[in-house]
C-alpha cells in the first residue's frame, strides 16, 4: 500500500469532504466511498464500525463511527444502527469497519452482522446499500453479491 504523508492525507480528505457535501452531489460513487474511507480508516490501530446515512437521492445526512473495538473484538448492536437510523431519518445506510491487520478477508462474523443490520433495518424500512470492509485494500459487500 502506498504510504501517503498525514498533511496530505488530511487535504485530501477535507476536499473529499467538501465534494461529498455539496447539495448537487450524491453518495453514488462506490469507488468514491471506498477512497475516502480507505483514507481515514484504514491506518487506524484498532477497529471501528461506522454508518453513513443517506436520504432516499442518496445524498448525505451523517457519517459517524458507531462503534470502536476493546483489544480483542468490536460488538455491534443492531438495535443501535436502527435508532440512529431512525434519529438521522436516512432512508439507506452504507455499512463499514476496517481491519486493522489490514487483510480484507471477510468473515463469517462479518457475514453475518451484516444480515442482522439489514434485517432489522429492513423492519423500518432503511436500506443497507454496502458494507465495506477496509484493509490495505476495500473489499465490499455488493460487489461480491452478499447483500
Amino acid at each position: 500500500m502506498l504510504k501517503i504523508p498525514v498533511r496530505e492525507k488530511r487535504l485530501r480528505l477535507r476536499l473529499l469532504e467538501k465534494y461529498q457535501r455539496q447539495p448537487s452531489e450524491s453518495f453514488t460513487s462506490t469507488s468514491f466511498t471506498k477512497t475516502r474511507l480507505q483514507l481515514q480508516i484504514a491506518h487506524l490501530e484498532r477497529e471501528v464500525f461506522i454508518v453513513i446515512y443517506l436520504d432516499n437521492q442518496h445524498y448525505l445526512l451523517e457519517y459517524e463511527t458507531l462503534f470502536t473495538s476493546t483489544i480483542s473484538h468490536t460488538e455491534v448492536h443492531p438495535r443501535e444502527v436502527v435508532k440512529m437510523a431512525l434519529k438521522h431519518n436516512a432512508a439507506a445506510v452504507i455499512l463499514a469497519h476496517n481491519h486493522p491487520s489490514g487483510t480484507t478477508e471477510i468473515s463469517q462474523q462479518d457475514k453475518h452482522v451484516t444480515q442482522r443490520i439489514a434485517k432489522a433495518l429492513a423492519l423500518v424500512e432503511v436500506r443497507v446499500l454496502d458494507h465495506l470492509v477496509v484493509g490495505n485494500d476495500v473489499v465490499s459487500f455488493a460487489e461480491l453479491r452478499l447483500l
